[in-house]
């Protein structure tokens, strides 16, 4: 096999920006606007139930999250949930839809880094036009040489990608906050994975690290990763 890292690919929510903490909010706001119906705990179940439920009809992203929120309200309510609740829901949904990116530390100086000696690519899932917007917003955009918008990250999407954009999966590194979508899969796919937790972690998300696995890292953040790349190449 070939040595060399060639390509080197970046998630993007909660690895490049804040995203996870605008949901947590919302689902505040959510528990707030439902309160008299049920307590916070079992309307946070009920919302991750049927989140996953709705995943393979609406995918990752707010506009999932909104209407997972508003099936979750008739739920709870019986099916007396009030227009103006509703309403309010919709509006939440919309305002994460504005939020502005707030860049996490040292993602901008990884990412220029990162670009100087290898092909990069940003890989990351949910809805097209909020992740567009949120990577114009980013001023990140130029420094990709191609992004992939998928419906979920497997194995076989990864090999897709680093065959398409790079040298095959085997000479590339991804880059991300969660275990499940971003560390995982590119492992199996015959990558490098490294995980850089942040702060916030959508329970859907959650995976345990791979056990005695050559191709796993893991960093505090994204000071570190240009080392880290380096240490990869030079072992």
């Amino acid at each position: 096999m070939v040595k060399g890292l060639t390509t080197v690919a970046f998630d993007a929510d909660d690895t490049l920006w804040h995203n996870e903490r605008f949901f947590q909010m919302t689902q505040a706001h959510f528990a707030d606007l439902l309160s008299e119906f049920t307590d916070r705990a079992d309307l946070m179940s009920r919302l991750l139930a049927a989140e996953k439920r709705n995943l393979g009809h609406y995918g990752f992203g707010v506009k999932g999250f909104t209407l997972s929120m508003i099936e979750t309200a008739i739920e709870v309510t019986n099916g007396n949930v009030a227009a103006s609740v509703i309403a309010e829901i919709m509006e939440a949904g919309r305002e994460m839809l504005r939020h502005p990116v707030d860049l996490l530390p040292h993602a901008q100086e990884a990412v220029e880094a990162a670009g100087r000696t290898h092909r990069l690519l940003l890989i990351t899932k949910g809805d097209l036009l909020d992740q567009e917007r949120k990577l114009a917003q980013s001023g990140l955009g130029d420094h990709f040489d191609a992004v992939e918008i998928v419906s979920d990250k497997k194995p076989q999407v990864y090999r897709d990608i680093f065959e398409r954009h790079g040298d095959g999966p085997d000479r590339g590194v991804m880059v991300g906050n969660s275990m499940k979508s971003d560390v995982l899969p590119m492992i199996d796919a015959g990558g490098w994975g490294v995980f850089v937790p942040h702060g916030h972690e959508w329970d859907l998300e959650k995976a345990l690290p791979p056990q005695d696995n050559p191709r796993y890292r893991a960093l505090p953040d994204l000071a570190g990763l240009t080392q880290l790349i380096d240490q990869i190449e030079n072992r």
